[in-house]
C-alpha cells in the first residue's frame, strides 16, 4: 500500500525558546525568511505526500494561518503589481491538503501521533517532526517510504548522536543488515549514556503501519509521565519487524538553539543573494576573534 497520508506533530511548547514561543509556535521561527515548517511541509510533498495532518495546540494558530489564504495581502500586492510576491504567497496556500487537528494539552510525541488516528484509518503513514529540518536531494521521508514499500514493515530514520546528547533520544539496538539499514532489536527512550544501547538515535522522520496506534494506547504514560512514541515502537517491534534506517542528508534541529543558528547559517551561504556579504561578515567576526589570542600568544 502507497504511503500517502503524513502526520506533523507540532505542539509542542517550544521552552527552549522563550521568550519569542511565548506567542508564537516555535514551528514558525523563520530560517532567514521560511519558517521551519514550511520546509518540514515540502519534503512531505517532495516524498508523494497528499494529505498532511498538523497537530497542533494552544497559541499556534499562526500555523494554520499561515498556510491559509490571505485575500487582504494578496490584494495588496496586486495593487502594488508585486507579482512575483503575490504568486509566492499564493502558492504557500495552495501546496497540499492539510487538516488540523489540536492536542488539548501537551502530553507526549506519542500522544500527538494518537490524535490523527481516525484520519488516517487503516493506512500506513509518514511521522515528519515540525522542528527538523532535513536537506537531501532525496528527502529523507521518500527515503523511508521507498524502504516500507520494499518491505512492508515501518521504518524508522536514525542517525549517529554525539555521547553527551544520548539522553535527549530515542537510542536503538539494532542489528545491521548493511551500511544503511538495521533491523530493530529494541529502542530505548532517553537513556543516560552509560545505559545507552548504542550511540544510533531516533530522529524526526518515521513511516508507520497503522497498527502502532494500539500500541501506543497500550503503551500508556512513559518517561516524564508522557505516552512516549518510543514506547508504542517498542511493543510494535514485539509483533512486527521494525527497520531502523541511516539517511542520507544533512539534518538540522531547529528545536534546538545552537541547531537553529546553523541552519540560519547554511542556508544563508546556499542563498545567491547572501552568500557573499554572509561570508564577508564571517571573515570580518573571526578576524576581530583571532586578532586577541594572537596578541596574547606574542606576549
Amino acid at each position: 500500500m502507497k504511503v500517502k497520508k503524513a502526520v506533523i506533530p507540532a505542539a509542542g511548547l517550544g521552552t527552549r525558546f522563550l521568550p519569542a514561543t511565548k506567542s508564537m509556535p516555535k514551528e514558525m521561527l523563520p530560517i532567514i525568511d521560511t519558517p521551519v515548517i514550511q520546509y518540514v511541509v515540502e519534503e512531505a510533498i517532495a516524498s508523494g505526500i497528499e494529505d498532511i495532518i498538523i497537530i497542533t495546540g494552544r497559541g499556534k494558530r499562526a500555523i494554520e494561518d499561515y498556510f491559509d489564504d490571505s485575500p487582504e495581502l494578496e490584494m495588496h500586492l496586486a495593487k502594488k503589481h508585486q507579482t512575483d510576491m503575490l504568486k509566492l504567497v499564493r502558492d504557500i496556500s495552495s501546496l497540499v491538503d492539510i487538516h488540523y487537528i489540536r492536542q488539548k494539552e501537551p502530553n507526549g510525541l506519542g500522544d500527538a501521533v494518537l490524535r490523527a488516528e481516525k484520519h488516517i484509518g487503516n493506512e500506513p503513514f509518514a511521522v515528519l517532526l515540525g522542528d527538523d529540518i532535513i536537506v537531501n536531494d532525496k528527502p529523507c521521508t521518500a527515503q523511508l517510504i521507498e524502504n516500507f514499500e520494499k518491505y512492508g514493515r515501518s521504518t524508522i530514520a536514525v542517525e549517529e548522536v554525539p555521547y553527551e546528547k544520548l539522553s535527549s533520544y530515542g537510542i536503538i539496538k539494532g542489528k545491521p543488515i548493511d551500511d544503511s539499514l538495521y533491523v530493530l532489536e529494541d529502542i530505548v527512550e532517553k537513556p543516560s549514556p552509560e545505559a545507552a544501547p548504542s550511540n544510533i538515535g531516533a530522529i524526526g522522520r518515521y513511516v508507520f503501519t497503522p497498527e502502532i496506534f494500539d500500541c501506543i494506547k497500550e503503551a500508556g504514560a512513559g518517561v516524564g509521565s508522557e505516552i512516549q512514541l518510543t514506547d508504542g515502537i517498542r511493543l510494535l517491534n514485539r509483533s512486527q519487524m521494525i527497520y531502523a534506517c541511516r539517511f542520507k542528508g544533512k539534518r538540522f534541529d531547529t528545536g534546538d538553539r545552537l541547531g537553529y543558528v546553523k541552519s540560519i547559517v547554511d542556508f544563508a551561504l546556499k542563498n545567491e543573494n547572501l552568500r557573499d556579504d554572509v561570508l564577508e561578515y564571517l571573515w570580518e567576526i573571526m578576524a576581530v576573534e583571532k586578532a586577541p589570542a594572537e596578541q596574547n600568544e606574542q606576549r
